[in-house]
């Protein structure tokens, strides 16, 4: 390259290349209208179009591994073969523009049945006889502002692995390239690691070990099923931001955990277990990125208000993180991959404009 960049450098993960490091990080869209999870053509032209715009790989939304295990009545899923089918779609799609693209599975637990996150459409639980259901978690504790769940059963806890494998066997025949599982934000896996929302006093809850059973459970069987040379992704809170919950010291015990159990990268976030004062400004998450990798010798991703070119470069420059995960601001410019790399100095032969927009590049 003319001028080489990190954030422009290769990253090879198990047998996986991408080819820079500037990456999109699921993002709910809240448009499975058909309210049966399956995803459409607006997800074509959403991911599409940053593929286009030169992202590396693409983290498809946090999607259901059961119906019930949906954050709102509008969220995708992967437990059927319409919805298996669509999906391929959008990935041969990605292909097509050089990027590569990894599906995030989750169970939304608690968090379940929600108002989409869409103007106008209110918030809270959604009732059952309005499209809604009953939630579940690991405690009978409700989520300020939602409904109580039901406390699951050994038996339903029991059944979560498999729900998890299920939907990435499908993944991996839709031509997904990564599998990341959601363990962030307040949904079932975090659940199940706070203390906030997991009072159990069995097996699943009190201590360390328990809390994280789960957890690791599903990633042991996503990992079986999934090729060994395909990379398997996990998305954790590193901190609730409150005393006494869970926090960075327990997230580097578990990053360590996970490592040993066959994950290749954690995508580290924070919060979404219950409200928090949480001092956000530029790069906020990336402390926690820079930790983990550093005490638990994983390979992370930064995400949170990174939003510049030169931003993102310095992230990596300091051995901070991997990988950069660019979310709001790839929604804004669906071409900011391509404007980064500009801005960044490489020379315009070096950056993948799309053959149809070359007399669009920016020039020197």
């Amino acid at each position: 390259m003319g001028h080489m960049t990190l954030l422009f450098s290769p990253l090879r993960l198990r047998d996986l290349e991408i080819r820079n490091r500037a990456w999109m990080p699921p993002m709910c869209q809240y448009h499975a209208f058909d309210s049966d999870g399956t995803p459409e053509d607006w997800h074509l032209v959403h991911y599409g179009a940053r593929a286009a715009g030169g992202f590396g790989l693409l983290i498809a939304e946090a999607t259901g591994v059961v119906p019930e295990g949906r954050i709102s009545p509008l969220c995708t899923g992967l437990w059927n073969d319409r919805q298996e089918k669509a999906w391929a779609r959008i990935v041969q799609f990605v292909h097509a523009q050089g990027a590569k693209m990894g599906i995030q599975l989750n169970h939304a637990g608690r968090k379940a049945s929600t108002t989409p996150w869409r103007p106008g459409l209110g918030e809270g639980t959604v009732p059952v006889g309005h499209g809604g259901w009953h939630t579940i978690g690991p405690s009978a504790v409700a989520q300020e502002g939602l409904d109580a769940p039901r406390e699951m059963s050994a038996e339903e806890i029991a059944a979560i692995p498999g729900q998890f494998a299920a939907a990435a066997e499908r993944a991996v025949r839709a031509g997904f390239d990564t599998v990341e599982i959601h363990g962030a934000h307040g949904y079932l896996l975090h659940q199940f690691l706070t203390p906030l929302a997991n009072r159990r006093t069995d097996e699943w809850g009190g201590s360390f070990e328990n809390r994280t059973r789960l957890f690791l459970a599903v990633v042991a069987a996503v990992r079986a099923v999934i090729p060994e040379g395909m990379p398997l992704l996990v998305r954790i809170s590193a901190t609730d931001w409150i005393d006494g919950a869970w926090d960075l010291e327990q997230s580097v015990r578990l990053a360590a955990l996970l490592r040993d159990a066959g994950v290749d990268l954690i995508d580290v976030s924070t919060g979404g277990a219950a409200p928090a004062k949480i001092p956000t400004g530029p790069g906020f998450q990336v402390p926690f990125a820079e930790t983990i990798r550093r005490e638990a010798g994983i390979p992370t991703a930064a995400v949170g208000m990174i939003t510049e070119p030169e931003q993102a470069e310095e992230i990596l420059r300091e051995d901070r993180a991997d990988v950069i995960l660019i979310g709001r601001a790839a929604l804004r410019e669906s071409g900011w991959a391509l404007r980064a790399a500009h801005e960044l100095g490489l020379e315009r032969g070096e950056i993948p404009y799309p053959g149809s927009y070359w007399r669009a590049t920016w020039r020197r």
